[in-house]
């Protein structure tokens, strides 16, 4: 057995509800009323579209049909001015991410991400038995290229996720085009467009079709608001493609996924109109968190760092009694949690609750609790001797 496939056959694949839920001190306690605002979801669900087209497809959901996949491939493809083979379907993009780290890291090939940055891809690249370089942002938030590209002469793989998860922040298409142009040959770089939507900046699938070492990995599980359903896509050449692909095997996708993510792409109302909300309700909040003099990273996303001046895990859990849950802490910045967006009438009850945490009207303090595991956003796994959530 190959190496790399026996990577594939240890791979755990980390999603944002995993990450999400490891944070979460007591496991056995599943708030069904509350804020969640933890887990960089959307709370505004699938458009209506969307839910339509699903009970639509429902009844023939003892079929695989396959074939609506590949008519969302050609979908997707059409409008970005590709050839169908350019462009695979997942459900969810977290397995692809997995995948494509397992394919361009190995024990001589390092992987190199942000700091804080997302961390699912470093566990796929423990698995490859990789090194992980993890690169501090820049002053202005964004991914330090030149830095990057530095610190890592045998890289294999370079992740860039813009906007940032957690900071929200953007890395510049110029920045990525340096990254593509001076990285080491035979390295790939993979840009994670999963919140791209609710910012203005530009995608780098140009840099795709210019046929480059570039994958773009993108999701309907936020603007499009169907992380429950699960549907993702990739976007790179054809060879890459095939690399991802020979780790990842085939098996059909969950058929209501394709037919809302379809229904969803036809809808050309539904992002503008949900980034016009999440835009309104980020900028609401970050107006009333500089009005009592809170700091915060600004983002163009769905989430943002917030600066507690204290033990990040004592505010979660002062927030957590009031039934308002909140992120997670990024080991290089402990003072901070991750803050997700949400309803205006949700994140009202966010200002609530902080203003009580601020006040010392609700205390702040932690007791730990009998299970210690650490959410990888959306799946668990056991906490190790030593680290934080």
């Amino acid at each position: 057995m190959s190496a790399g496939a026996s990577a594939a056959m240890a791979l755990q694949v980390f999603t944002e509800p995993m990450l999400a839920a490891a944070a979460q001190r007591d496991k056995s306690f599943h708030p069904t009323s509350g804020v969640m605002i933890n887990a960089n979801e959307n709370p505004l669900g699938p458009c209506a579209a969307a839910r339509k087209a699903i009970a639509e497809i429902a009844p023939q959901g003892g079929r695989y049909s396959d074939w609506l996949t590949d008519d969302l491939a050609k979908l997707v493809a059409q409008a970005e001015g590709l050839n169908a083979e350019w462009v695979r379907v997942y459900p969810g993009s977290s397995g692809p991410l997995h995948y494509a780290v397992l394919a361009a890291t190995s024990p001589a090939k390092s992987y190199v991400t942000a700091d804080p940055g997302y961390e699912a891809g470093m566990h796929a690249a423990k698995v490859a038995g990789a090194r992980v370089v993890k690169v501090p942002l820049t002053k202005t938030y964004g991914h330090d290229v030149k830095a990057m590209v530095a610190a890592a002469p045998d890289a294999g793989m370079f992740y860039v996720c813009t906007p940032n998860n957690p900071t929200g922040t953007l890395t510049s298409h110029d920045d990525i085009e340096w990254l593509v142009a001076n990285k080491p040959k035979g390295s790939v770089v993979m840009v994670d467009e999963a919140y791209i939507h609710f910012s203005n900046a530009r995608s780098a699938i140009d840099l795709v079709k210019a046929g480059h070492d570039v994958i773009v990995l993108r999701t309907f599980s936020k603007i499009y608001g169907m992380a429950g359903i699960r549907c993702g896509l990739t976007i790179a050449r054809p060879e890459l493609q095939m690399q991802m692909g020979d780790r990842s095997g085939w098996s059909a996708m969950p058929i209501t996924a394709v037919a809302a993510a379809t229904a969803s792409l036809k809808d050309d109302q539904v992002v503008a109109q949900r980034k016009q909300i999440n835009t309104s309700v980020r900028q609401a909040t970050f107006d009333w968190l500089a009005s009592q003099g809170c700091s915060f990273v600004p983002s163009e996303s769905n989430c943002f760092m917030l600066d507690t001046k204290r033990p990040a895990k004592d505010v979660i859990a002062a927030m957590g009694q009031q039934n308002v849950y909140i992120g997670r802490i990024w080991p290089v910045w402990p003072t901070h949690v991750r803050i997700t967006v949400g309803t205006q009438a949700e994140m009202a009850e966010f200002q609530t609750a902080y203003r009580k945490v601020m006040t010392g009207a609700v205390s702040v303090g932690y007791a730990p609790t009998k299970r210690r595991e650490r959410s990888v956003d959306g799946q668990m796994r056991p906490m190790r001797d030593g680290e934080d959530s």
